[in-house]
């Protein structure tokens, strides 16, 4: 076929898709009524879990899976939007990782509200000023986010869904040359993760801290001479040009975001949990406790301690597993766990990120 008949039948398809498009939300906003009447929430982390893992084995190309999740994503996205409007709280301002991370996961007929800190996003949550909340809780080489995991002890909120983001560091700037830079901003963390770029590229420029990577893309959008490291969102809400891509020293650098809100999600059979515990002070209480899930074939994921800033030399441990709450196998293991442990307490169990 030649060009016009190509773009005929693009035009073609496009009506069909069209079509059904509208066929498929208007069955989901009639699913989200029937929710609405049975007084269940609209967003259900396990059925987009779903809906994204049929869509990728089904899939054979020449779309890549990241290409079907962020055009569904969107399609679910102004679904959920007709049914009821979601305000998503994150750690802002615009255009931080964690923005990306939430824009990602919701898409963009949500609402989102910039909160300055993260005990900020688990109140917000809380009151109901938002549904859902997402917080960085690790990164693949600076490890974790302490202060997300300590919001845990006192809160009463559930982990419902997490989100896995690569992290690219870009360098953003009004000029048009690298050469014309004379300062860049961004955070301390970041510096240091494009060290090796920019001692061959910028020795001598002026490298300035700010509190967040979107700071530093709002400082170098307002003055000549600027630069900011930051993300790519970043430089689209901000005008800014992408003089260079993909600057980080590691080429796997990827953080894991929580999404928290009022409710837990619903068991896929690819399920994460996270828990948090307390162990009794006596000779070998640790030991005994992780022998609980090696006893039951539960893998764990993740370990990471923490003070638990009510008793000197006190710790609230914090782990991840592949499984779900409503297993039997997990169910027997968190029984037993409550023998050995002073405390415990199941923070979620959630579907986990499609990478």
């Amino acid at each position: 076929m030649n060009l016009k008949q190509l773009r005929a039948k693009i035009n073609n398809i496009d009506v069909k898709i069209l079509n059904l498009l509208n066929q498929r939300t208007r069955a989901a906003v009639a699913i989200g009524k029937l929710k609405w009447q049975k007084g269940r929430k609209v967003y259900s982390p396990k059925r987009e879990a779903e809906v994204y893992g049929r869509l990728i084995r089904l899939n054979k190309g020449p779309l890549s899976p990241r290409s079907l999740k962020a055009i569904y994503g969107e399609i679910m996205s102004s679904a959920l939007s007709l049914q009821k409007k979601l305000t998503i709280a994150y750690l802002g301002p615009q255009a931080t990782f964690t923005h990306e991370a939430a824009r990602s996961r919701f898409g963009a007929s949500v609402d989102y509200l910039s909160v300055d800190n993260i005990s900020g996003i688990f109140n917000t949550v809380e009151k109901g000023y938002a549904d859902y909340g997402v917080v960085p809780v690790e990164n693949s080489t600076e490890g974790a986010v302490t202060h997300s995991l300590d919001m845990f002890v006192d809160s009463g909120l559930l982990v419902c869904a997490e989100i896995i983001v690569e992290i690219s560091h870009n360098l953003l700037s009004r000029e048009g040359n690298i050469s014309r830079i004379k300062r860049i901003y961004s955070k301390s963390e970041v510096f240091g993760q494009c060290r090796t770029w920019l001692n061959a590229n910028l020795p001598q420029v002026e490298q300035i801290e700010v509190s967040s990577t979107a700071s530093a893309a709002m400082r170098a959008a307002g003055t000549r001479g600027s630069g900011a490291i930051a993300s790519r969102l970043a430089a689209d809400l901000y005008g800014l040009r992408v003089l260079s891509r993909d600057i980080e020293d590691a080429s796997h650098n990827a953080t894991r975001f929580l999404v928290i809100g009022k409710e837990g999600a619903g068991r896929t059979g690819r399920d994460k949990t996270s828990v948090m515990f307390a162990v009794k002070d006596k000779v070998g209480a640790l030991h005994d406790t992780l022998k609980v899930f090696k006893r039951n074939n539960i893998n764990l994921t993740k370990i990471e301690s923490r003070p638990s800033r009510k008793k000197a030399w006190e710790y609230y441990f914090f782990i991840d597993f592949n499984a779900h709450r409503e297993e039997k196998r997990v169910k027997k293991a968190l029984a037993e766990l409550g023998e050995h442990c002073i405390f415990v307490k199941v923070l979620g169990s959630y579907p986990c990120a499609v990478k």
